[in-house]
């Protein structure tokens, strides 16, 4: 992997979700991340410490209180040799902390996470509000995947990099905000448009576009282009009622093999428990963690 950030310095106070997925990638794009967490900690940490750990690799983790005088000094010091601070709180939160001097002072770029924007800019909201106003979710069912702070924390990546680049064409103080709301949105195109929701054409109108009982679990096959749907034809059926007849008389492994063998999208359905990664990395966890100024 290339490391086009390499000698860049981001320090980040965002915590939950967005952010750190933001901050994770940027530390993999070669930038040296400073994380900098209240002392109560990052609420990611405890209710999903595998994945926060696996975010949090290779950056150097410290817990500061910005309410008292010491922790603000030290944080000021952190400063000193950033090009981007990353936030993801409430703009009224930000304007307590009372930064905007001192980013504009050092030419530091503010990179900001925020739920909502405009007249909304205040108002309460995570992942599943953001699905929710905006049609991703099919309830009762709650979502698997958190669409909005995944899509934001790639917003924020390439805001990161919009930041870095006026900086370098010279624009004095940087601000660049990224709204989940608006991220939301966009993840909800393909059902805005018709192409997802259930009964449309990717929302199981097409047979071979679908998810299909085997004998011993699910099938998902994706054989939209011709030559997919001519090789399905060929192998397994045409129609739905060929396909769901065929696919149940074979077990998932024989199916997923067919796939390979004859180059069809075709992969076993993967229980959402069964899914479950393992913390593994490929180099040992390398992120400290120093605990200074904090108060209890």
């Amino acid at each position: 992997m290339s490391h086009p950030l390499a000698g860049t310095t981001i320090v980040s106070l965002a915590i939950n979700l967005p952010g750190p997925l933001a901050a994770s990638r940027l530390a993999e794009l070669g930038a040296r991340v400073i994380k900098v967490e209240p002392p109560h900690g990052d609420p990611l940490k405890r209710v999903a410490p595998a994945w926060y750990a696996e975010l949090t690799q290779g950056q150097e983790v410290i817990s500061l209180d910005l309410k008292e005088a010491i922790g603000r000094t030290q944080f000021e010091s952190l400063l000193a040799g950033a090009q981007v601070l990353l936030t993801s709180m409430r703009p009224s939160a930000l304007a307590r902390i009372n930064l905007q001097g001192t980013l504009r002072d050092r030419g530091i770029a503010l990179v900001e996470i925020v739920g909502h924007d405009g007249a909304e800019a205040e108002q309460a909201g995570h992942d599943l509000t953001y699905q929710a106003v905006h049609g991703t979710i099919l309830a009762p069912a709650m979502p698997l995947v958190p669409v909005a702070d995944l899509l934001g924390s790639e917003r924020a990546v390439v805001a990161t990099f919009a930041a870095l680049r006026q900086r370098d064409q010279g624009v004095g103080y940087v601000h660049e905000r990224v709204v989940l709301d608006e991220a939301a949105h966009a993840a909800a195109a393909a059902v805005r448009h018709g192409l997802t929701a259930p009964g449309s054409p990717l929302g199981g109108a097409i047979a071979q576009y679908g998810l299909y009982a085997s004998s011993d679990g699910y099938v998902a096959v994706a054989a939209i282009e011709p030559h997919f749907a001519a090789r399905l034809a060929a192998h397994v059926g045409s129609t739905r009622e060929d396909l769901t007849r065929a696919f149940a008389a074979q077990t998932t492994s024989h199916w997923t093999a067919l796939g390979i063998e004859y180059d069809i999208p075709l992969v076993a359905v993967r229980e959402p428990h069964g899914a479950v990664a393992e913390a593994v990395f490929a180099h040992p966890h390398s992120a400290s963690t120093t605990n200074t100024a904090s108060m209890e």
